[in-house]
């Protein structure tokens, strides 16, 4: 782990295996972080705080801009590092990089953009003034997932830097070896010793110390929905400044006059990129029965083309590369949400198969018109399935767009503008697209409303949530 700016095994001096997904072999090990590594990781990243808040914001982000450039230097080695730990394919490891990088500019844009306010006051106790300053928080836990590993750490990193916060990153367990690149990146750009820290480890153990530690002011996490009750649990007593972008199922509507085409390919790949491992994407597939079938045929096709196999492989055109989902057990309970459908009425349309041999790989899969209260359409798949209904109306996809307690994302395809409007106004979602599959933008806020969360990342509102408002009156001046 990397603890003011140094590697070391840790007090446990115990070590976690990282496997490849595609393979089931293990890369590496990383320490086991106990509660002792995190207290001193804390401690490090508060003594740092002092001066990092006080570095000109220019300075912070031409120092941000130089880590970039270290990491397009590395940008092939990354990439290979994040195929083989998460098990994604190569355009997709050398995609979330790309993100990566866009989102970390974006962020060393906006360092110099903070501006406060003045504020005239009434002047029945004396002549004075109000300003509003706009100032960083202190330390910043960043807990991020194993499913977009440095995409997600970039949405931490990036504001709460460039807001003059200091930070201490908790990987998951199963993908730290790309993020402990990145921090040594930093160094290696000289951003000072204990501004970014990383310790390795389980939540239960690491990630619970950090949430309760005492000088650990705000906690950005991305997770299950169950988790985030877990960390909101821990952090309540000590009111902690929290953002939580959890679970999502993502409602599609498909309207009668969506261009068919462009629209199977955009949900094939809202759903099944990362093998459909994302909380954001495209899960419940609502289609107008008018074209029903002209989507579907189109759909099938489309998503016929996925070929499971590892991730370094390039797959023979026409065939698609699709990686392996990134552990077994999470196999495991797609598999289980399957059958369940499947039980409850669904009709299998493509995919189902898990593959035998190593590595955790399953086909995509389209599953249609399971019940409505199936796990599928009940919970977050985390996977390669897609349940598609056909509904008669924009009344009945609205509908069964909000029966769920997930509200992450959603979209429509169509070119109709009164169907647009209903579907932005009334869709219960933070985040919409109109004729777009999912993608989260560094320039747009984005986070959910409902089970999937509160609080912002991306967007100028990102940079908000690393600052606090503090009133200042200013008198005497009479």
């Amino acid at each position: 782990m990397l603890i003011a700016g140094e590697r070391t095994a840790g007090e446990a001096g115990e070590a976690i295996p990282v496997v490849d997904p595609a393979t089931g072999q293990t890369l590496a090990e990383v320490p086991r972080g106990t509660v002792q590594d995190v207290d001193r990781a804390v401690n490090s990243a508060h003594e740092a705080f002092a001066d990092w808040q006080r570095t000109d914001a220019e300075d912070r982000a031409n120092l941000l801009r130089k880590a970039i450039a270290l990491i397009e230097r590395d940008r092939k080695a990354l990439t290979e590092s994040l195929v083989h730990e998460q098990g994604k394919p190569v355009t997709e490891a050398a995609g979330e990089i790309h993100h990566l990088l866009h989102g970390l500019n974006y962020y060393a844009d906006l360092a110099t953009k903070v501006r406060g306010t003045h504020q005239a006051l009434p002047s029945a106790l004396s002549k004075a003034y109000g300003m509003v300053l706009r100032r960083p928080m202190g330390v910043v836990a960043a807990i991020v997932p194993n499913n977009f590993p440095l995409t997600l750490l970039g949405t931490k990193l990036g504001p709460a830097l460039m807001a003059g916060n200091t930070v201490v990153v908790k990987p998951a367990a199963t993908t730290p070896l790309t993020t402990l690149k990145i921090a040594e990146l930093l160094l290696e750009a000289e951003i000072p010793p204990g501004v970014v820290n990383v310790v390795t480890g389980r939540g239960s153990e690491v990630g619970d110390a950090l949430v309760t530690h005492d000088k650990v002011r705000r906690v950005a996490f991305t997770g299950s929905t169950a988790v985030g009750r877990h960390i909101m649990g821990l952090a309540a007593p000590k009111l902690k400044r929290m953002t939580m972008e959890l679970g999502g199922s993502d409602p599609v509507i498909v309207a009668p006059d969506a261009n068919i085409k462009a629209a199977a390919r955009g949900i094939a790949i809202g759903r099944f990129w990362n093998c459909g491992q994302m909380c954001l994407g495209g899960k419940r597939l609502y289609v107008f029965e008018e074209v029903y079938d002209e989507l579907m045929e189109q759909l099938v096709r489309t998503v016929g083309k996925y070929e499971p196999g590892l991730g370094w492989e390039k797959a023979e055109k026409p065939a698609i590369r699709v990686g392996p989902l990134h552990t077994s057990s999470g196999r495991d309970e797609i598999l289980e949400q399957l059958q369940d459908a499947l039980d409850t009425g669904g009709e299998l349309l493509l995919g189902g198969e898990a593959p035998d041999g190593d590595g955790y790989f399953m086909q995509p899969t389209i599953v249609a018109d399971p019940a409505t209260d199936s796990r599928v359409a009940r919970e977050e798949t985390f996977g390669p399935v897609l349940p598609v209904w056909k509904v008669s109306d924009l009344d009945e996809a609205i509908q069964l767009s909000n029966d769920s307690e997930y509200g992450l994302g959603a979209s429509v395809w169509t070119n109709d503008i009164r169907v647009i409007n209903r579907v932005a106004n009334e869709v219960e979602a933070g985040m919409k697209w109109v004729n777009q599959f999912h993608y989260g933008y560094d320039e747009l806020p984005f986070g959910g409303v409902k089970q999937s969360g509160y609080g912002k990342e991306h967007g100028q509102e990102g940079l908000d949530y690393y600052l606090e408002d503090i009133s200042v009156v200013i008198g005497g001046l009479e």
